[in-house]
């Protein structure tokens, strides 16, 4: 596992005078076998629809996709259908992704947990999603009392989640 340089709690006593720290409500659990992570953002905007989320991990069309990154996906909240399953995980993991931020559910949660990414998502769902290409990629996306925004540094832990528009550490 990656060496862990940092503490979401720390960087609150730090920045969070800043102005620009945003510190995101308690509304995820923690899958992947990675608890710590951190990186510049991309996101995706989508709903019950993974096709992004697989453009993304799969880095089609982009050299460098993952690379440390964490991939922010705003899946509305819906919980009718897993965004990310042991398949996806695996090709993130593979591709250098840092880590993974669901607004949605995942699946194959035990497969998940062996794997050295880090993982939070609202909640397990045993339905994959729909496959219609719908959704966007780099659009700011809101969920948790905050706005993520591609390019920006997210900061995860076992204890939250924050984000910043400038690296932190």
């Amino acid at each position: 596992m990656t060496k862990v340089d940092f503490k979401t709690a720390d960087l609150c006593d730090e920045y969070s005078d800043n102005g620009t720290l945003q510190i995101c409500a308690p509304i995820f659990r923690d899958y992947g076998a990675r608890i710590s992570f951190h990186g510049k953002i991309h996101t995706v905007s989508c709903f019950e629809d993974n096709s992004m989320v697989r453009e993304a991990v799969f880095m089609e069309g982009y050299d460098d996709q993952g690379k440390g990154k964490v991939l922010v996906v705003d899946g509305g909240g819906s919980l009718r259908h897993a965004l990310m399953g042991d398949m996806l995980a695996a090709k993130a993991l593979e591709n250098g992704w840092a880590g993974v931020i669901l607004n949605a559910p995942i699946r194959d949660s035990e497969e998940i947990a062996r794997l050295d990414l880090g993982v939070k998502a609202l909640c397990t769902f045993p339905l994959k999603s729909n496959k219609k290409g719908l959704g966007v990629h780099h659009a700011p996306v809101s969920f948790g009392g905050i706005l993520f925004q591609d390019g920006d540094y997210v900061y995860a832990d076992e204890d939250g989640v924050l984000c910043n528009p400038e690296a932190l550490i």
